[in-house]
């Protein structure tokens, strides 16, 4: 795929990505919109140049949008992970109708990540690219888990969706670990009627798009 491709071409490709058929309420599972999968890919390779020829790890990768993005835009390796049988077959078929070589996906549990996966992940990965759960309901909190775990593991960045609500919560969060945390953007995630206690059709959520980075030691 062309490294070089522009925000529209990528976004006309990742249309084709299958998403969940039954979302779980627990897991919090809203699909990444393709529009807002583009613009983050998109930002992340030309901005920063974190993708082409990178190693890219997705924490909580559910049906792979990010996945598939980043390999189009050059990524020289990606890793997917997540804690659901049913997403992660949903992402290996549509690695397999993409016909990527170079994604890998597992089976974890992101809040305990056990520590032979630690050690075998830190080193060997560039830079973090997820969307991660919001953290509402019963997953308090959660959000944080995985921005720490990517960190813990990444050796350039960490780049990750938030509710803008949050923000100065994140901000404190960010000069406690002694992270560089900067809004990218603001986006409008649109949530379909797809989960029980959605009471409206669709609902857009204000999120904050962050890249997280490690001060550099002068």
């Amino acid at each position: 795929m062309a490294s070089h491709m522009k925000l529209k071409k990528l976004q006309e490709y990742l249309d084709d990505v299958d998403v969940f058929e039954n979302p779980k309420v627990k897991l919090e599972q809203y699909p990444t919109t393709p529009h807002i999968a583009a613009c983050m890919l998109h930002t992340i390779h030309t901005r920063y140049n974190d993708i082409e020829d990178k190693t890219i790890l997705d924490l909580g990768c559910g049906c792979g949008i990010l996945c598939i993005g980043a390999v189009m835009l050059g990524a020289k390796k990606v890793i997917g992970i997540d804690i659901d049988d049913d997403a992660l077959e949903v992402c290996r078929h549509n690695i397999e109708e993409f016909e990527m070589e170079n994604i890998e996906v597992e089976q974890h549990d992101i809040q305990s990540l056990d520590t032979k996966v630690m050690e075998r992940l830190k080193g060997n990965i560039d830079s973090v690219i997820m969307n991660p759960p919001f953290g509402t309901k019963h997953n308090q909190g959660i959000d944080m888990t995985f921005v720490r775990k990517g960190l813990d593991i990444a050796s350039v960045s960490v780049y990750t969706l938030h509710k803008t609500s949050t923000r100065e919560y994140i901000e404190k969060k960010a000069a406690d670990w002694g992270v560089e945390m900067e809004v990218l953007a603001e986006l409008k995630f649109n949530i379909d009627n797809t989960l029980k206690f959605h009471k409206k059709q669709s609902v857009d959520i204000e999120v904050d798009f962050i890249r997280f980075s490690h001060k550099r030691t002068k």
